[in-house]
């Protein structure tokens, strides 16, 4: 396994692999592994020649009141990871690597950036598709892999790949989940235990919204979701919403593939997952 710190160094390999017909598979990630990178990594590692890890957490995706600075960096864990998992090369640039004091350039998903988490998070897609795209560039990848956990940043990414003619194929992976129902995400550590056990209620809400969409009215749907996720101690919710499984505009009566998306504050803790659904 190497370690690639520079941007056209990693461009450079990634050509030499291209070169020599080498199919190439990216895992972006901000680090703090868990078994949904994994899952990722292991897919990579099955469908691709070479497999590229990246590890950064990118500062233009944080708001001004979020947890930049105390997101999870165990870099030596990480690192141990992706060698157990037989990756080829870790991306791990600095900020001024990836965004040097000249940098100027940045890339928007209009209306999809700026619903959802985009509502609450103000210009966290922008930051999102903006290094996306240039890890696209540095890493020259024939497919990249991102999981369903994430839906609203997956499909955004999906418009800017085609908007922008990436060659990059992207591969949606299942969400993992930890045997409570509870989705992965490096944030759950900020959960103490019973912040933990209470979170358990967002995937049995969406799990229960899932059946009852098969037979009843989205307001009902939505109506009991809202009721059950504002019991959870120490909750507040962002949004709850059904949205069109494909562009993400808000699901109606016609609507026969949709996604329930959520997003709820456990104490001080941001929690997202979202379930797909059908009629």
């Amino acid at each position: 396994m190497n370690i690639i710190k520079k941007a056209s160094e990693m461009q450079k390999i990634a050509l030499k692999h291209i070169k020599a017909g080498d199919e190439i598979g990216l895992v972006p990630t901000m680090g703090a592994l868990h078994e949904g990178h994994i899952s990722l990594i292991d897919k990579s590692g099955k469908n691709d020649d070479i497999t590229i890890v990246s590890i950064f957490v990118n500062p233009t995706q944080f708001g001004p009141n979020e947890d930049y600075l105390k997101y999870p960096r165990p870099i030596e864990k990480d690192l141990q990871i992706c060698k157990k998992h037989h990756v080829d090369y870790v991306f791990l640039p600095s900020v001024s690597e990836m965004f040097p004091d000249e940098h100027k350039t940045f890339v928007e998903v209009k209306e999809m950036q700026d619903i959802l988490c985009g509502a609450f998070r103000k210009g966290h897609f922008r930051g999102v598709a903006t290094v996306v795209a240039k890890l696209f560039n540095i890493s020259c990848a024939d497919r990249a892999y991102f999981g369903l956990k994430d839906f609203q940043q997956l499909k955004i990414i999906e418009r800017m790949a085609k908007d922008l003619n990436f060659t990059t194929k992207i591969v949606p992976c299942p969400i993992v989940r930890e045997k409570s129902g509870l989705a992965l995400s490096s944030r759950n550590s900020y959960l103490n235990a019973k912040q933990k056990s209470d979170a358990v209620l967002i995937s049995k809400t969406l799990r229960e919204a899932k059946e009852d969409f098969k037979t009843k009215s989205l307001q009902i749907v939505l109506s009991a979701a809202v009721k059950k996720l504002s019991s959870i101690p120490e909750s507040k919710i962002d949004y709850a919403e059904i949205v069109d499984f494909d562009d993400l505009s808000l699901a109606n009566s016609k609507t026969k593939k949709a996604s329930f998306l959520a997003a709820v504050w456990v104490g001080k803790t941001r929690l997202i997952d979202n379930i797909a659904m059908s009629k």
